[in-house]
């Protein structure tokens, strides 16, 4: 454990995945991508944080298989860190068992953090509830971060006066770079939008991406964004610098 540990008055954070869905395009079935949920977790544990995970509908999340270490395909085979913690029962019964959003107090959580994996591009995109909670967070001045896919939300969350809540503000997402590896990689066009080209037409916001697939997270103020599946950590570690400890 790292010298920051506090046992007396841990830290708590909310881990918001979605639930499973169906690429209306493709035809998949669609989830959570396993090593969003897993590093960023493995991040806070070793700090002494508490965790809790939520979803829209609560219940048991379903995981994108590309994100399975032990899947045919060794997509994830390296993942570790995933692997780990499917292995633990305890720590699987986490993903088989998540909280609804409709019981979530935002007073009970110092930050929240959406992980992403095909799914929220259907599921979250269109769900006022988890553009409130992501405004909700914010606007009590509480740490705000986003991963991967799950950054779509981003193009449509509005605060209360009517503005993007990234308006003013520097963030990541999903690249174009990234989607051209995916649709190639599954041999056809996957994603029913594309983060990068709807963020781009938005006026007033400064988006960014790195190169493909390195870990990339950017912080502006109380909002933390991560670029894709590996810069899970990233942004976890960019949450823990913005709670001060």
């Amino acid at each position: 454990m790292t010298a920051d540990l506090d046992v007396i008055n841990p830290r708590r954070i909310l881990i918001v995945a979605p639930n499973a869905g169906v690429n209306p395009r493709t035809g998949w079935p669609v989830g959570f991508w396993w090593s969003e949920l897993t590093h960023p977790y493995w991040e806070f544990m070793e700090r002494g944080y508490e965790v809790e995970l939520a979803s829209p509908s609560g219940g048991a999340l379903v995981a994108d298989p590309w994100s399975d270490p032990r899947d045919s395909t060794g997509y994830s085979e390296e993942d570790l860190i995933s692997l780990g913690f499917i292995n633990s029962p305890r720590h699987l019964a986490l993903v088989e068992n998540t909280r609804p959003l409709a019981e979530v107090d935002v007073a009970d959580h110092d930050a929240v953090l959406f992980v992403g994996g095909q799914s929220p591009m259907i599921t979250f995109i269109d769900d006022q509830r988890v553009h409130d909670l992501a405004v909700a967070f914010h606007q009590a001045g509480k740490v705000t971060a986003v991963v991967c896919h799950a950054t779509c939300i981003l193009l449509r969350a509005t605060l209360p006066g009517g503005e993007l809540l990234v308006t003013g503000k520097t963030w990541t997402g999903f690249a174009n770079s990234e989607e051209d590896y995916a649709d190639a990689y599954g041999g056809q066009t996957i994603q029913p939008f594309r983060i990068e080209d709807e963020a781009r037409k938005l006026p007033g916001t400064n988006f960014v991406v790195n190169s493909r697939f390195r870990p990339y997270a950017v912080r502006d103020g109380l909002l933390i964004t991560g670029q894709q599946q590996y810069s899970g950590a990233a942004a976890a570690r960019l949450m823990i610098e913005a709670l001060g400890r």
